[in-house]
């Protein structure tokens, strides 16, 4: 997909989040890489007026293209690209229900056979560090180390993924998992499936679909 048509996967994937209710306003980032480094939403402007030409190149060494200033939270985006080669895209949202649950800093466990879509039986909870900083960064890309998805205590959450219909698909299932447990927590204490259970969910999640792999499972948009 060439930058023009990858801009504008951007820029509809912000647009269907707000659209689902699990975005709002200009909170939240997303990025996708690309040969020069990674393509980065812009800081503070609203994803309904938002246009190609707003995205921001951002290099490895922290520096960027064009007249744009990169997100806020660019340190995170970048030292995930750099450390781990297998992603290609990385989506923060400040979603209700795992908001809700990172307010309590409280992980979210193996309530539902979906979590192994995270990559293990738990989705973490990274302690709270004010946003934009480097600690905060450090902190999400070691929570991140075995996993796809994470919360930010008090702040949002970060799923990760090969492009980024895969990490916007991850995304929506975990909010829509952070929603079940807060529901089922209001009637009593939910029973957690045991890890060996989510390792078997993880390795038939290889051969899930028609396409034989992993990058079968669905896609949001």
């Amino acid at each position: 997909m060439n930058h023009e048509a990858l801009r504008r996967e951007m820029i509809a994937t912000c647009n269907f989040m707000n659209d689902r209710g699990i975005n709002q306003g200009t909170s939240g980032n997303l990025s996708v890489r690309v040969e020069e480094g990674f393509l980065i939403t812009p800081s503070g402007v609203p994803y309904a007026e938002m246009v190609p030409e707003d995205i921001v190149t951002m290099h490895l060494d922290a520096s960027h293209d064009g007249a744009r200033k990169p997100s806020s939270e660019w340190r995170f985006h970048r030292d995930l690209m750099a450390r781990k080669p297998e992603v290609g895209a990385v989506l923060h949202l400040h979603s209700r229900f795992c908001t809700s649950l990172s307010m309590l800093r409280r992980p979210i466990p193996a309530v539902h056979y979906m979590i192994a879509a995270a990559g293990g039986p738990t989705v973490p909870c990274v302690p709270y560090v004010t946003w934009g900083t480097q600690e905060l960064a450090d902190l999400i890309v070691a929570a991140l180390q075995d996993r796809l998805a994470c919360l930010l205590a008090n702040h949002g959450m970060v799923a990760i993924g090969p492009d980024l219909r895969k990490a916007a698909w991850l995304a929506v299932e975990i909010e829509a998992l952070a929603a079940q447990y807060w529901h089922a927590a209001q009637l009593g204490d939910p029973y957690i499936l045991p890890d060996d259970e989510i390792a078997r969910v993880i390795e038939k999640f290889k051969t899930y679909g028609q396409g034989g792999d992993e990058t079968s499972l669905p896609t949001c948009c």
